[in-house]
């Protein structure tokens, strides 16, 4: 298709020339959403846009008075989520990390089984997927070209088509059965930012819903997790209030060329993201694992000239994070722990503790990402690197 734009009309035709009525989609983003205002690089405008991001995609959607869900473009019904016997979840770089933590959502609320598949690799290896299989494509821009061609093999093999994502009328949108768009605004940075946490806030808003259709989640489970939701986007903001904690971490650590990032759980993910934030914008070679894997491998990486990252929030996990942190600091690395409020003995263990709010540890990954957006950030303004524009990046990659 064609469209053909004149000052006060505009026209969509074939490419015969014969003219087409398209279905006219409203974005409702607006001029000043789009402007740097007053930050210095669209990145850093784009983390501290997170709260009211948050706020703009739990709208409409979530029902606090009656501990309720709604997700109508989702094209959801009870018979449809009680037949899906998996989910598999497709995307691409830090969608793909979002994926992880989704899978983790879906499993613990809705009991569904999930795979998540980076898109260019699912299109390769022939998974099994058919009428009781639900494909779920994340993707900010909805053009990627490895995410939608693994939709239309999902289509092709009769999978029910669902997508996450942000840029309204996209095709991955146009081309699901049903969608949620995350509401998170323009996002011109290269390196996602709000894109990322508004998308696991989707995540988890449909795994309550998929969760209360099968009857994994009781009425008051469901009430339970909507109220979690509803301080979620202050405790985002008492975590960017803290800026300049990160940016004097920032002057330690520039100069660094090696980051190992540890994280366990529905954390690991965002040991991942923080790592592929810091190598996208910094150029500084990072890896993130599972803390688990430390000993079967990583740990021989590990000298006084490695910083190590550790996300180590109060949780299930919280003592065996502990220990690995102990294993780090034993090999000579320089340990930064992130670390709930209120955790005196973490002060203990680690050279420097980034603090974060108590969370409900399943919206954990929303919270703990941030600090790791702006460390990067910081680490990367502070090295002369263009931050909005990463080189050999693109913020769309709509070829294979």
């Amino acid at each position: 298709q064609m469209a053909r734009v004149t000052r006060n009309n505009y026209q969509v035709m074939d490419l015969e020339g014969n003219s087409l009525s398209p279905n006219i989609h409203t974005i409702s983003w607006d001029p000043v959403s789009a402007a740097k205002g007053e930050f210095t690089h669209f990145m850093e405008k784009e983390i501290f846009d997170q709260p009211q991001a948050l706020v703009d995609t739990l709208r409409g959607r979530v029902d606090f008075d009656k501990g309720a869900v709604h997700l109508p473009e989702m094209n959801l019904t009870p018979e449809l989520a009680q037949k899906l016997n998996k989910i598999f979840i497709v995307a691409c770089g830090t969608s793909y990390y979002a994926g992880l933590v989704g899978k983790f959502l879906i499993e613990s609320l809705a009991r569904i089984p999930v795979e998540v598949e980076y898109a260019s690799e699912f299109r390769y290896y022939d998974p099994i997927v058919g009428e009781d299989t639900a494909v779920l494509a994340i993707t900010q821009s909805g053009e990627t070209a490895d995410t939608l061609a693994a939709m239309e093999q999902a289509r092709a093999e009769g999978a029910t088509l669902w997508s996450i994502v942000n840029a309204i009328g996209s095709q991955a949108m146009r081309i699901a059965d049903g969608h949620i768009a995350m509401h998170a605004g323009p996002e011109i940075g290269v390196a996602s930012t709000k894109a990322f946490t508004t998308s696991l806030a989707d995540l988890y808003l449909l795994a309550c819903t998929l969760g209360e259709m099968r009857g994994a989640l009781s009425a008051a489970q469901l009430r339970q997790r909507v109220d979690d939701l509803a301080h979620l986007p202050d405790l985002a903001g008492r975590v960017l209030d803290r800026d300049d904690e990160y940016r004097e971490l920032a002057l330690r650590f520039f100069k660094a060329e090696d980051f190992l990032f540890l994280g366990r759980g529905i954390n690991y993910p965002v040991a991942l993201e923080g790592a592929l934030k810091l190598k996208e914008i910094s150029y500084i070679h990072a890896e993130g694992y599972p803390a688990g894997e430390m000993k079967h491998g990583p740990i021989a990486l590990i000298d006084e000239s490695m910083p190590v990252v550790a996300v180590a929030t109060q949780d299930g996990l919280y003592e065996k994070m502990v220990s690995q942190i102990q294993q780090a600091k034993a090999r000579g690395g320089t340990v930064i722990a992130l670390a709930t409020e209120g955790d005196e003995a973490i002060e203990q263990e680690a050279d420097y503790v980034i603090h974060v709010p108590l969370t409900p540890p399943l919206l954990a990954p929303i919270i703990n990402v941030m600090p790791l957006q702006l460390l990067s950030y910081h680490i990367a303004v502070r090295r002369g690197c263009d931050v909005d524009q990463p080189r050999n990046l693109a913020k769309s990659v709509t070829v294979e």
